[in-house]
């Protein structure tokens, strides 16, 4: 399967600026052209920004974002989206390059079933309308890594339109509640990627690389209903997650944008309609190429591809082979469960905050990792959640680990969990094991336990001693506890605790000291 990347596209007319200035929206700039080829390269965005009709002075007005995305989407398929040509990422340059993909006089496309599947799998997923009959064409524009001139795409009647996207955002400042929203999609069209060229600064050369050439896109275009970069990346990642699951494709990317052409606006600077690509190391965008009028791509049928024709249950043909038609009905039932409906499943079934579902979901692989938790453990679901997000999600992030390449499995963690829900381990020595166990030394957290002597103290006269003797030796403390002060009898607690090497229980300790204080 390949692996695939998630592509951003922000033409003018999508992602915009505004200022607000007596109670009225300006859009600053001129009518924008059409959508701009995607930028090339890993982690990239392509902006058409706005013209400057007007310079504001600095800090003179409240900007305002207009935000709209075009996303192309690798699909996840084993050839590309009109040659047999294989799908694979990393493969030496130029080794997996079909004669259609290379232009070839003669050579015809012929439509991957698996690409189209996975569009109308995409559509029915973001409530789209699929159509039944959908047309590609041919889009015109000169570059090196496009080697016919012109890429096969969905211009006039795309496969699916009329969708929207939900998503949810934490309200500011209150992060244990969100809010839903929903962006409208415009429409899902196929469409063939181009090659990629390599730039090389010190010979003062570019190459070619035609193994991405003809690999199949979804381009997936959303209305300009968003306010905000934050609005679009929660959108974009929740756009991920479908994909995902669907298995339609996989996705990274980096938002970033807005705060640039403000402060250019503010500067005194003009924005530029032009292809920027977003450099993962700098962390921002950097110009690629001026787009200075409006392009004409010249779109036209593609004269090699008839009209692609879908069916549902009530229109199929009763002799229609399977393999040769495409039944949306049929799509529809395999669909799997979609991450709005794991959220709320996570939520009725483990009793869990919304919050939290969203960060099981959120990160790769965690959702996987707290289920075979939840499956190997007697712990309450709760308490799973809890050291999952708290204690295992902060060791990953503290050292930028993805959850599969953590040094403890689900299994290990199982096991500290039963340990701490037995009752052998405190809460503190449950986080020392832990410590141990992410170490990576190969012990298991019952090892751990009885070669540190972590073990929770079974013997209540000995712990009956050690609170007495804390009790003799902090008289002060023991007046305050006697005088009603409750952060004294916590102090008296936590001695204890220190004096057991954290292996004393809480509860029992505050038991035997109220009991040793008449309280």
């Amino acid at each position: 399967m390949a692996t695939s990347v998630l592509r951003l596209g922000i033409p003018g007319r999508r992602w915009a600026l505004a200022w607000i200035d007596g109670g009225s929206r300006h859009r600053s700039g001129t009518q924008p052209g059409p959508t701009s080829n995607r930028a090339r390269g890993q982690s990239s965005v392509t902006q058409l920004s706005l013209r400057t009709a007007q310079k504001p002075r600095k800090g003179e007005h409240k900007w305002a974002a207009v935000v709209g995305l075009e996303i192309h989407a690798q699909i996840c398929s084993n050839s590309k989206l009109f040659s047999g040509a294989q799908v694979c990422f990393a493969a030496p340059p130029n080794s997996l390059v079909s004669f259609f993909d290379a232009s070839l006089p003669g050579t015809l496309p012929v439509l991957n079933r698996r690409c189209v599947e996975a569009a109308v799998m995409t559509g029915l997923a973001l409530n789209c309308h699929i159509n039944r009959k959908s047309l590609f064409d041919r889009k015109h524009y000169f570059y090196a890594d496009l080697p016919a001139g012109y890429q096969i795409t969905q211009q006039r009647l795309p496969i699916a339109t009329n969708g929207h996207l939900t998503y949810s955002i934490y309200i500011r400042k209150k992060q244990s509640q969100v809010t839903t929203k929903t962006v409208r999609i415009k429409q899902i069209q196929l469409e063939q990627d181009s090659g990629k060229s390599l730039h090389d600064d010190l010979r003062s050369q570019t190459l070619i690389d035609l193994n991405r050439a003809g690999v199949g896109l979804l381009e997936v275009v959303l209305e300009p209903d968003l306010c905000c970069g934050e609005e679009a990346a929660v959108a974009v990642r929740e756009l991920q997650l479908i994909l995902q699951a669907l298995g339609t494709s996989q996705a990274n990317m980096a938002d970033y944008e807005i705060q640039r052409q403000i402060t250019e606006l503010e500067n005194g600077g003009e924005v530029l309609n032009e292809t920027r690509s977003f450099d993962y190391k700098l962390g921002c965008t950097v110009p690629m190429r001026d787009k200075e009028g409006k392009q004409d791509y010249r779109f036209m049928p593609e004269p090699n591809l008839p009209p692609l024709v879908l069916y549902d249950a009530t229109s199929l043909p009763s002799d229609a082979d399977s393999q040769q038609v495409i039944n949306i009905d049929q799509l529809r039932d395999t669909l799997p469960e979609l991450p709005s409906a794991t959220r709320e499943r996570l939520v009725q079934q483990y009793g869990m905050l919304p919050e939290h579902s969203f960060a099981l979901l959120n990160e790769v692989g965690l959702l996987e990792f707290f289920q075979n938790v939840i499956k190997e453990t007697r712990a309450e679901p709760k308490k799973v959640t809890n050291w999952v997000l708290n204690t295992f999600l902060y060791y990953l992030k503290q050292q930028n680990l993805a959850v599969s390449e953590s040094p403890v499995t689900a299994g290990a963690l199982a096991e500290l969990l039963d340990l701490l829900d037995s009752k052998a381990v405190s809460s503190a020595a449950a986080k020392q094991v832990f410590e141990e166990l992410w170490k990576g030394q190969g012990k298991t957290a019952a090892q751990i336990v009885s070669e540190q002597q972590l073990g929770l103290m079974q013997d209540r006269e000995a712990l009956e001693q050690l609170c007495q003797a804390t009790i003799d030796g902090h008289p002060q403390t023991v007046m305050d506890v006697k005088k009603r002060n409750p952060k004294a009898i916590n102090k008296l607690i936590g001695l204890v605790r220190k004096a057991s090497l954290s292996r004393a229980d809480p509860t029992l300790i505050k038991e035997i000291l109220e009991k040793k204080l008449s309280l």
